[in-house]
């Protein structure tokens, strides 16, 4: 795929601004730190979804941010987790006083982020809970892994449960199911080698045949 960088090290920030011109009825951007959060947040007696993860793998996250789906969506660096200096302001701004729930995919910087956030949101008098999604079936506990990863029920734990949420459910029942759903839910993923990835700012290394 062709991209247009003007600059390796702010293309997550150029990329999620020009989101939200795109999208400026949808969404309003936060910058320094950068979060996504939908359009008139927070609402009024609703239980606010926030999740986030590294960048690359657009629509994710900000793509989900709106009504019935996200309330912020926190972009980390490309294949970076957020930090937590993200992730508390956006918990913050989505806060309608009914609670906050972080979407945490099972990735070892993006746990221990959101639960540094969790904790500190919570010490601000702001009520969070946290839903691991670990629904990968290719991989577990490898190299490069701790457990099974996220992959495809991280969409469907945002996009569900978040309109139930807009019909008033609440967030004790919707943790119950996302986390049903994230152990129902067992994707095979593989990368393709006919599409080699490529860091921002990187050369493409050559692979022997």
């Amino acid at each position: 795929m062709k991209k247009l960088i003007n600059d390796p090290r702010s293309v997550v920030d150029e990329s999620v601004e020009g989101f939200g011109m795109a999208h400026a009825d949808l969404v309003d951007v936060h910058t320094d730190p950068i979060f996504v959060v939908r359009k008139g947040a927070p609402v009024a007696g609703k239980v606010a979804l926030v999740s986030g993860g590294g960048s690359g793998h657009e629509p994710l996250h900000a793509g989900f941010v709106g009504h019935g789906m996200l309330d912020a969506a926190v972009p980390g660096a490309v294949f970076t987790s957020p930090t937590p200096d993200q992730i508390i302001p956006a918990t913050a701004a989505v806060d309608s006083g009914a609670g906050v729930i972080h979407i945490v995919k099972n990735y070892t910087g993006d746990v221990l982020n959101f639960e540094t956030a969790a904790e500190m949101a919570q010490a601000e008098g702001i009520s969070v809970r946290s839903v691991l999604v670990n629904d990968d079936v290719a991989v577990e506990d490898s190299l490069y892994t701790a457990g099974r990863r996220a992959w495809a029920a991280p969409c469907w734990s945002k996009r569900l449960p978040a309109q139930q949420r807009s019909v008033g459910i609440r967030w004790k029942p919707s943790r119950a199911w996302r986390r049903e759903l994230s152990a129902t839910c067992a994707p095979w993923a593989s990368p393709s080698p006919a599409a080699p990835c490529r860091m921002p700012g990187t050369q493409l290394r050559a692979r022997r045949g």
